[in-house]
């Protein structure tokens, strides 16, 4: 399904089902998307992640049932999912600013949300650099977590950052290695370029999470404890060019990605629940810092 068509249906279903229990995953499901991809591209087409979105509608329409007078707090608060009046009660107040009975008395305080609708203003500018490449089956070693998918944004950066400090970081000359564990996984990782690659994986898992691997194409030797062996399958591959400091250059990169590249392009669509960002030597702070953005595509079937 063309992107922005994909979008609009997801908005459609979940303005459909707004009371029932819903998640990002249902929303996925219906348009027949990956979850990751679908919450990845909404919040960065958006600005709101799937759960916000489905939270301020309810709160909003939950607001117009306060207005009108005639029911109970606690009936409200069933009907948009809450357990009771007390966690319905502080959500609302949190979102309109004023408690279900303040609004009550003062209704022109009710905070508007309406249902989103999805446009792409088309503007000059340059074009994005892009090739497509296909490559072999990759085996790569590295370190997994498991990243909730709201709050990506945040805790990949914060997974790096535990990773350089641990293992990128120089030693001394005074320093010595005693753990010997440790002290197999830093050799594993400088001979394996560890670092080399951010890799993404939708494993499904209720749309919730996904698997984040901090990878280097694997040159074979032992797999300390700790790290893990995989395969990238054989995949045709956009590959995206990124010059600047990061995160900030590569976060760019992204949004032009889900606002302009998938949007307008006739010729492609994701193909696989993976992505991956490749990063090159050097200082990742300075403006000449090289690296790439890796969406797996196959060519559009011809109506």
């Amino acid at each position: 399904m063309e992107w922005l068509s994909a979008l609009k249906n997801a908005i459609n279903y979940m303005e459909a089902h707004l009371l029932e229990d819903i998640t990002a995953a249902d929303a996925a499901g219906a348009i027949h998307m990956s979850s990751f991809y679908f919450q990845r591209g909404f919040k960065i087409v958006t600005g709101y992640t799937v759960g916000e979105y489905l939270r301020n509608r309810r709160l909003y329409l939950a607001g117009l049932d306060v207005i009108k007078g005639d029911e109970k707090i606690i009936d409200i608060a069933c009907r948009y999912g809450y357990d009771t009046p007390e966690s319905f009660t502080r959500a609302f107040t949190r979102f309109h600013g004023v408690s279900p009975v303040q609004l009550k008395a003062q209704p022109f305080r009710i905070k508007v949300f309406l249902p989103l609708t999805i446009e792409i203003a088309i503007r000059g500018g340059e074009q994005m650099e892009y090739t497509v490449e296909k490559t072999d089956a990759m085996k790569m070693i590295g370190f997994e977590r498991k990243i909730r998918c709201n709050s990506g944004f945040m805790d990949a950066p914060e997974f790096w950052k535990e990773f350089q400090t641990r293992y990128l970081k120089q030693q001394s000359d005074k320093e010595e290695e005693t753990d010997q564990t440790k002290k197999a996984v830093r050799e594993a990782v400088w001979e394996n370029q560890v670092g080399e690659f951010g890799i993404c994986f939708d494993d499904g898992a209720g749309g919730e999470y996904f698997r984040y691997v901090i990878a280097g194409r694997y040159r074979g030797g032992a797999v300390p404890k700790g790290m893990k062996i995989f395969e990238i399958p054989a995949c045709t591959w956009a590959k995206f060019r990124c010059t600047g400091p990061m995160p900030e250059a590569i976060q760019a990169v992204n949004t032009r990605i889900y606002k302009e590249w998938l949007p307008g392009n006739s010729e492609y669509e994701i193909a696989a629940n993976i992505d991956m960002e490749w990063y090159s030597k050097g200082e990742p702070e300075e403006r000449d810092y090289e690296s790439a953005v890796w969406i797996p595509v196959r060519r559009k079937s011809k109506a």
